[in-house]
């Protein structure tokens, strides 16, 4: 019967069904966004995996199934480009995956996302960077995500250089990641708890909407002959078919974004809508929860109901709500997650459960006491304009409806607050220093042995001198230095460069050319010591034994050699060993050594970094210049925070949308109140004044409940990673400014559906 009340009903059971649908809906589509989340992300990593050639099968010699293939990515504007060279050797040479055949020699094939950015006007020096002819697009198997930039080139002078360009047999990568460590295994762990806490307590409220009406309607069943047991049956058959509408909308809400999941890129992270398949046990895991969550939350909400023939015993003065029992969820969160402090990455796993359990006790903690927060503030308030009256009025009549709505703000608040104070107290054990100096150069480009012959580096020193944007070039060029020409066991370093070069690296009196200095207080002086002697005659250049390089060079170290006290360069190396002027460097070293250019730029050259790229890649495409940073982010940490980021987005979405909806259906059931209002007279302003304090004072309740409960869990978590406990307000001001925000946009959305509510035609009935 309750089911057929749902669907057959008339208007009035449609609009309830419907809004209910709505609201368990976008709950049940996020739940199932975040059931795909993982096979989405597997996929992504399978497909990177299978076009990777770093732990792929190599061969020493051309054979008929080799590849030469270089690693030639780039940057532009921020976006990571993969790319890659290649050059078959055989007629079974392995094609990439998402490649049907080899691009030619000055040929290339892109990614979809690629072809479009190339094809802009804002890609003129990438298309400079990449002056290749496009003759096919990269297939979906290839490319890890639908916004991946990426291409293939075809080049006939490739050649073999170790690791750089190596001859492969096919592609893969077998290599084991390294485990997470027990803090970036927690951060995840909270991640989808605090995440999804709000969504399970936002499909609790939908399926409540109407329920003012629908007690009404049991009343009336009352008098008709059921008894109470009877309409509670009643009460939990139309919730259920609500929350099964809600499931079919929610799966169809889901096909939608799954669809429009390829052309949204959030923080350079993409996903095929194929990947996103949710797991069939989660995916039946939700079929089932909510329909039955949905029949709890309807008995739970009717025990304090009293359904009698002439109405429903609920406007009378109710009992006050008890404190003492709303305590207990989160006192009994804070007794599960106690004994995993001081624990940190080396004081042993975290048991996930029971840190999950003590999250949402918690959290859940939240919406039990917001409501007696509410009642206990409203029933103190009175007088002002009569918007506020008005307001205050209302609320004091149901301030549990009223806490409900906000329920869901505050916990994502909650929840937020937490996790930014968690990630901020442990960001510093994952971001460390680079010991880079960026004011010194900005980028630094290395020419490894045996890419470049010395005519080449000049060229490329000569082509990034006058790119546009660069202040300054330092070149500094380093070989090995040996006491014989097989002594392996003392070798040290060789740096050569101008007067001005080497003040990079020591901390130079004087400097003319034909200068040699002895550098002290390297990263090992212990060499530096046993080799550098004045007039002593050592061998430079291939001392290490390379098969295919030429014989050491023999070199006198002058006599005029002066010791001087090394510097830190700008990669944070203190060099040891000698460093020489041009003119007393050892000549004939050939190929056996290694350039590095250090890029100052003019900050006021508007793409001056682009421009340098550009220049360095038209030099030689396997050179990728390094961009020069004070501090490193580990990248797993960044991908967990980057998800934070990514769920987030999606959970203040559906915080929107459903408080819209929750805002919609209130409006509804008020609408022959508001109707009547105007008819005696009630200006529409003071009426829509009364609306926003009527979301605004439970708002402000309940952020003020959620920055307690939220810095609490903070802290508790802080301790457990054994990290400071330090408050980062800015984080808890912009996550408070965050839902009000959310609260006034919403606010000013249900204005239009009010202003047409509150017409004296409202009165009109049947």
């Amino acid at each position: 019967m309750g089911v057929r009340f749902a669907f057959g009903g008339g208007r009035e059971g449609w609009t309830r069904t419907l809004l209910t649908g709505v609201g368990v809906g976008l709950g049940v589509a996020l739940l199932l966004v975040t059931t795909a989340i993982p096979s989405a992300l597997a996929a992504r990593d399978a497909r990177a995996d299978a076009r990777s050639e770093h732990t792929a099968p190599q061969a020493a010699q051309p054979g008929r199934d080799t590849l030469l293939i270089g690693e030639a990515d780039t940057r532009f504007h921020g976006a990571d480009v993969h790319g890659r060279l290649l050059k078959p050797e055989g007629p079974d040479a392995p094609v990439p995956p998402g490649l049907t055949a080899f691009p030619g020699p000055g040929e290339m094939a892109v990614s979809p996302a690629l072809k479009e950015l190339l094809a802009s006007s804002e890609s003129e020096l990438l298309r400079e960077r990449l002056p290749y002819r496009q003759t096919a697009v990269i297939g979906d198997e290839g490319l890890i995500g639908p916004a991946e930039l990426a291409y293939y080139a075809g080049s006939d002078t490739l050649k073999q250089i170790g690791g750089k360009v190596p001859r492969v047999t096919g592609f893969d990568n077998s290599a084991e990641p390294e485990p997470l460590d027990p803090v970036l295994a927690l951060l995840i762990v909270l991640v989808f708890t605090a995440l999804l806490t709000p969504v399970a307590v936002f499909i609790a409220a939908a399926v409540r909407f109407g329920g003012e009406r629908r007690d009404r309607r049991l009343a009336a069943l009352r008098l008709v002959g059921a008894d109470s047991r009877m309409t509670r049956r009643i009460a939990a058959g139309e919730a259920l078919a609500g929350s099964l509408v809600g499931l079919v909308l929610g799966t169809g809400f889901f096909l939608v974004a799954r669809q429009a999941a390829g052309a949204v890129d959030l923080f350079r992270i993409s996903v095929f809508p194929a990947d996103l398949n949710p797991s069939p046990a989660l995916a039946a895991l939700v079929a089932l929860a909510v329909p039955a969550a949905a029949v709890a939350v309807t008995l739970f909400t009717l025990r304090g109901v009293v359904i009698e023939p002439l109405g429903v015993v609920r406007t009378a003065k109710s009992a006050r709500r008890r404190v003492w029992w709303r305590l207990l969820p989160p006192l009994a969160g804070l007794a599960l997650l106690y004994p995993m402090t001081g624990r940190g990455n080396d004081g042993g796993e975290f048991n996930q459960w029971q840190v999950s359990a003590g999250v949402v006790l918690l959290l859940v903690g939240v919406t039990g006491l917001l409501p007696w927060l509410v009642e206990r503030a409203v029933a103190r308030l009175g007088g002002g304009p009569v918007s506020w009256q008005l307001a205050v009025r209302r609320l004091q009549l149901s301030s549990g409806t009223a806490a409900r709505l906000v329920n869901g703000i505050a916990v994502a608040v909650a929840g937020a607050i937490a996790l930014q104070m968690l990630f901020a107290g442990v960001e510093g054990d994952y971001t460390k220093q680079t010991g880079q100096d960026p004011s010194r150069a900005a980028l630094s480009v290395r020419a490894n042995t045996g890419t470049g012959s010395p005519e080449e580096v000049a060229a490329l020193n000569r082509r990034i001198r006058e790119a546009k944007g660069v202040a300054e070039v330092i070149q500094l060029t380093t070989t090995g230095l040996s006491p014989a020409p097989d002594s392996l066991e003392e070798t040290t370093s060789l740096t050569i460069g101008s007067c001005a070069a080497l003040r990079q690296v020591a901390q130079l009196d004087s400097c003319a050319d034909g200068d040699a200095f002895i550098l002290r207080g390297g990263f090992d002086d212990t060499n530096t010591e046993a080799v550098a002697k004045p007039g002593r005659t050592l061998y430079s250049g291939n001392v290490y034994g390379t098969e295919d390089g030429p014989p050491p060079v023999a070199w006198t170290l002058p006599a005029s050699a002066k010791e001087a006290v090394s510097r830190e360069d700008p990669d944070g190396t203190k060099r040891n060993g000698i460093a020489v002027t041009p003119s007393a460097a050892p000549q004939g070293l050939g190929d056996e050594q290694l350039a590095t250019l250090y890029v100052r730029l003019d900050g006021s050259v508007p793409d001056a970094l682009e421009h340098v790229r550009t220049a360095v890649r038209q030099a030689d495409p396997l050179l990728s210049p390094l961009g020069l940073q004070a501090t490193k982010e580990s990248e797993r940490f960044a991908s967990i925070r980057t998800g934070l980021y990514v769920g987030a987005a999606c959970v203040l979405l559906l915080i929107g949308a459903s408080l819209l909806v929750s805002q919609l259906e209130q409006l509804r059931e008020r609408k022959k109140l508001l109707s009547a209002l105007v008819a005696f007279g009630t200006r529409r302003s003071t009426l829509s004044l009364s609306v926003l304090w009527q979301t605004a004072v439970p708002v402000a309740l309940g952020l003020a409940l959620s920055t307690a409960v939220g810095l609490a869990l903070g802290a508790m978590l802080l301790r457990m990673a054994y990290a400071p406990v330090v408050i980062d307000w800015v984080s808890v001001a912009s996550m408070a400014g965050i839902g009000i925000a959310v609260v006034l946009a919403v606010t000013a959305l249900s204005l239009p559906p009010l202003l047409r509510l509150m017409r004296p035609e409202g009165l009109r009935t049947e």
